[in-house]
């Protein structure tokens, strides 16, 4: 009997208290071992990011733009650019949505405002026939300010009224999300809520509203984020 080895998913994080959180069920019950990398301090020079079976590339409160800060924001472009020119799978979650956008050669910008609470997708119609059905009519976590282009050949799936695009596909094998339906059940967003105070109440929103909308809200995000990554990760499958 042959043993075939274990699918390794890479996650990569850009701050320390963002993780794969309510997605990680998911992978794990695909088969993958999950494997983590801090941007910071990796070097993405050579085949790091072409090696893992999948790579899930973590949001963060940087903007892709934000070089001078953080220097590792442009080799790991570049490197999630090798990655997916080779068609291999991956996942991008907010500032890793833009991350992705910005590796296929697509702007990543300031939106019109800054978009923080939960709040239901609109779907496209290519989005009602894919994974991202599974959170349709589903208040999910929005906590983001960037926006971008929707890269040749990809296709959109989800916007809402402020971000038209926050969810788009590349085949099979990309699936890239603004939105937060990972976050729901982490006792981690308290530190998101401490960390982000300032972007928070700059957003206009109350702060004790978001703390009750992720108590009252945020099972039932992650349930429905839980089955959209498992159907995706499924569809990777011939």
């Amino acid at each position: 009997m042959t043993i075939s080895a274990a699918k390794r998913a890479l996650i990569i994080r850009h701050v320390d208290y963002e993780g794969a959180a309510g997605y990680r069920e998911p992978i794990v019950a695909a088969g993958y071992v999950l494997e983590w990398l801090a941007a910071d301090s990796a070097d993405f020079s050579g085949d790091v990011l072409d090696t893992p079976d999948l790579l899930v590339v973590m949001g963060g409160p940087m903007g892709v733009y934000d070089t001078d800060a953080h220097p590792w924001i442009m080799p790991e472009i570049a490197a999630i650019g090798r990655r997916l020119a080779k068609g291999l799978p991956t996942l991008g979650i907010c500032l890793g949505s833009q991350m992705v956008a910005a590796a296929l050669g697509a702007r990543v910008y300031p939106g019109p405002r800054r978009e923080v609470g939960f709040s239901t997708l609109t779907l496209s119609e290519a989005g009602s026939a894919s994974p991202v059905a599974a959170v349709a009519d589903v208040p999910v976590l929005h906590w983001h300010g960037d926006t971008f282009d929707l890269p040749a050949g990809a296709t959109l799936l989800a916007s809402t009224e402020a971000f038209s695009r926050q969810a788009f596909s590349v085949g099979r094998h990309v699936l890239a999300l603004q939105f937060h339906a990972e976050m729901g059940e982490d006792p981690r967003f308290d530190i998101w809520i401490g960390e982000g105070l300032d972007y928070v109440i700059a957003a206009g929103v109350d702060v004790d509203r978001l703390v009750e909308d992720h108590r009252r809200l945020g099972p039932g995000a992650v349930a429905a984020g839980r089955v959209m990554i498992a159907q995706w990760l499924d569809a990777l499958d011939p």
